[in-house]
């Protein structure tokens, strides 16, 4: 895996594990985010990018800050 996309994958992960936290389900979650579970689903197993508009959303929705998602 190159270095971009091991970030893309450790983004997925951590999207994924922090939901599980506040124990949310992939629906739940992409209602509050107004997008599909199936499109969730494809960010937390790095088979999509997100826009940044979209990471915001989802760092809010996590109740964490982006760079805590986003690894540097």
């Amino acid at each position: 895996m190159d270095n971009k996309t091991t970030k893309i994958y450790n983004l997925g992960r951590k999207i994924f594990a922090r939901r599980k936290e506040l124990k949310l389900s992939q629906n739940e979650f992409a209602e509050r985010l107004d997008i599909s579970r199936e499109h969730l689903a494809k960010i937390e197993t790095a088979k999509r990018t997100v826009s940044l508009d979209l990471l915001i959303d989802i760092a809010d929705g996590l109740e964490v800050r982006v760079r805590d998602l986003i690894d540097f």
